[in-house]
């Protein structure tokens, strides 16, 4: 099946927050806290932070679409910066991407990620 880049987003976002929620479990039982650690890190500008920490990581493929990803069309709230909003947009389409086409390449990724996460949580 062929999926475009708004799928790609879809799907990225919910294995992003399912990856933070993941890792939010194994540091607390309270559902306040859960929350808030979860809130911190789903979100445009966290993703937008982290795709900066991984850019240099990606291949070109990966590249590309994360490229493509960040040129998509959508609607924002007009409270959020537009240029954060397109890199996290970006980074959930690298994600959505990876789990549809290469999920032992998206453990790589988010093992990448987890290194950095890992001070943070």
């Amino acid at each position: 099946m062929n999926y475009n880049l708004k799928h790609y987003a879809y799907i990225g976002d919910c294995v992003w927050e399912l990856f933070i929620r993941e890792l939010v479990i194994k540091k607390t039982q309270k559902q306040d806290v859960m929350h808030k650690l979860s809130t911190k890190y789903v979100c445009a500008s966290f993703q937008a932070d982290i795709l900066n920490l991984i850019l240099e990581k990606l291949n070109d493929d990966e590249l590309e679409i994360q490229k493509r990803g960040r040129n998509l069309k959508i609607t924002i709230n007009k409270r959020n910066n537009p240029q954060i909003h397109a890199l996290a947009t970006s980074f959930e389409v690298l994600i959505g991407y990876l789990y549809l086409n290469n999920k032992q390449r998206l453990n790589e990724v988010l093992d990448l990620i987890k290194i950095h996460l890992v001070e943070l949580l």
